[in-house]
Parts: C-alpha cells; structure tokens; sequence
C-alpha cells in the first residue's frame, strides 16, 4: 500500500470491502487533500465513482458517509476499548515502565512485534509524531484514565 505521508504527490483513492479503522485514520492523519476512501458499494453508481476519483485527482477528499459514520462512532467511544488484547498487555507493560524488548519478554514475541503494537497503540490514541509530546506517556495517561 502506498502510504500517503511517504509519497505526498501521490493521489489516494481506497476502495474497500469494509471499513478498516487503521486505513482510514492513517488517510485522515495526513491532513492534506488527494485522499478518499469508499466502499466498493458505492462504485456500482458509475458517474459518482468518476466524479469521486475527479475530485481527489484535483486535490479534493472524498469520505464514504459510512466510514465518517463508524469514526465518529469509535472517536467517542473511549480509545483503549479499540485496543486489541495484545495491544491492551503491551500498554499495561508499558504503564509498568517496561522497554520494548521487556515487553517482548513479557509476551514471548519479538521486539519488531512490540514495535507493531506500539504503532498501531499510537494511532488508536490518536497520538500523531510530535516533536512537543511523548507519545508512550500519553497512551499510558489514557490507559489509567479507562
């Protein structure tokens, strides 16, 4: 997949089966133009599949209403709750104070695994890369608020 903040001259239109979370918040977290994701559902209207692919080949966004409707649904359900059970022990461990390799010790997998975890933690917070924050503080403050 081609990752919009790598290749930010490129034009991204998703078409998918469902809504995968994890897609469309990375798509979203770019915060620029050139982006949609649709579900296939949708393209069976051919002129307002054209009209979609125009629009974000002009620099346009184009949202399925039913993935802005399941977002809005998770963002104001707590964070944590969308944290897979692995990701739930990992951030435990990380509350603990752990390392990423104690983590991997912790749950017997590799420290690239953890490294997944962390990420996809991360983007489930909503906490984007910023130079003023630390990250692994922040997901570990809404871990103890939940």
């Amino acid at each position: 997949m081609i990752r919009p903040r790598e290749h930010p001259e490129v034009a991204v239109l998703v078409l998918s089966q469902y809504v995968e979370e994890r897609y469309a918040g990375e798509l979203m977290s770019v915060g620029r133009g050139s982006i949609g994701y649709l579900l296939k559902d949708r393209v069976a209207d051919v002129s307002e599949f054209l009209d979609a692919l125009r629009r974000v080949a002009s620099g346009g966004t184009v949202l399925d209403p039913e993935v802005v409707a399941q977002l809005m649904v998770r963002r104001r359900a707590n964070p944590v709750e969308q944290l897979t059970p692995r990701e739930k022990m990992a951030l435990g461990l990380m509350a603990e104070g752990r390392s990423n390799s104690a983590i991997a010790a912790a749950l017997v997998v590799s420290e690239s695994a953890v490294a997944k975890y962390v990420n996809s933690i991360f983007t489930k917070l909503d906490l984007p890369p910023a130079d003023s924050d630390h990250r692994r503080v922040l997901a570990v403050l809404q871990y103890l608020k939940s």
